[in-house]
């Protein structure tokens, strides 16, 4: 090695040496054996999927070619709001199956218009999408009680006004992912009878891709900052605490590559609804994190699409 050599290479060396993060010392625990750091990142996707950005790109552009190929939707009004609406994208087929999506985006974040591109698969099976909008947690002043009631009122609108578009009330199925299936997990655990006056088996079958189904952790992390959690509303809206009300069969997805609080959210859930007897099955997305996974929704050969579309019988 020549005198330049060995300089750069202890220039390198020193760089590396001052850019090398200081070891962290592991705070006390807040979760489990998680202190409030690594809870933090546990419920912030960014941490784990560094293509976040890049997947949601795509995702808009993939969503503006759905359009162009499916025709603009038909939009229904489920409330007295501008939000309170939903996109029904049909199929030819009379008398279909209904698939109803819920987005995620952190309770924070989306539109129905930006997931168009879920809703082809349902089209070209024979089933009409339904894609939901909903206020987000900001504009709610924080309470997740209301954008749950705004999907439940939305599912409650379509089981009752599907035949209007040509849609079978007795074939509604549900798919949700993220925060969206969270909410989704609060629609299936709804007291349909008390709260609507419908049967508690409106819904044939759902899907819960990377949710969240006990909120007690997630008040316990940083998205306390901008949602208003209660007591009333971690207990109600944890989907774990209401097996009971649960009439439907479940898919409850996670990806290897998600953060370890997802995982293990849907791994307990799975856990808690075999222990009841729930009819559910557990799909794990071997390689795949939190944003890929709903990917393979828009695909009937993938993981979620293939899943779902046998769900429904298509």
């Amino acid at each position: 090695m020549t005198a330049t050599d060995s300089a750069v290479a202890d220039g390198v060396a020193g760089a590396e040496r001052r850019s090398a993060p200081a070891p962290r010392q592991k705070g006390p625990p807040v979760w489990l054996d998680l202190d409030q750091q690594e809870l933090d990142a546990a419920y912030d996707q960014s941490k784990y999927a560094p293509n976040q950005a890049q997947i949601q790109a795509r995702r808009l552009v993939l969503s503006a070619n759905a359009r162009k190929v499916l025709g603009e939707p038909l939009r229904l009004a489920y409330g007295p709001s501008e939000i309170e609406g939903l996109d029904v994208y049909r199929t030819a087929r009379a008398q279909a199956p209904v698939s109803v999506f819920i987005h995620g985006g952190a309770w924070r974040n989306g539109r129905s218009a930006d997931f168009t591109y879920l809703a082809e698969v349902f089209v070209r099976a024979g089933a009409h999408s339904v894609i939901l909008d909903f206020t987000n947690i900001d504009a709610a002043g924080g309470n997740l009680m209301t954008m749950a009631r705004q999907v439940r009122s939305a599912v409650a609108y379509v089981y009752r006004n599907a035949a209007s578009f040509g849609g079978d009330p007795s074939r509604l199925y549900l798919c949700g992912h993220s925060s969206g299936g969270h909410l989704a997990g609060t629609v299936v655990s709804a007291d349909w009878q008390k709260d609507f006056g419908l049967p508690p088996d409106i819904l044939k079958g759902a899907l819960l891709c990377s949710g969240m189904y006990d909120l007690k952790p997630v008040r316990l992390s940083a998205r306390s900052r901008y949602v208003k959690f209660t007591d009333e509303i971690e207990e109600e809206l944890s989907a774990q605490r209401h097996i009971d009300r649960i009439a439907c069969p479940l898919i409850v997805a996670h990806g290897t590559y998600e953060t370890p609080e997802f995982q293990r959210q849907a791994r307990d859930f799975a856990a808690a609804l075999a222990a009841a007897g729930k009819p559910h099955r557990l799909l794990v997305g071997e390689g795949y994190n939190h944003f890929e996974m709903l990917e393979t929704l828009a695909n009937p050969y993938g993981l979620l699409g293939r899943a779902v579309l046998a769900q429904m019988r298509l």
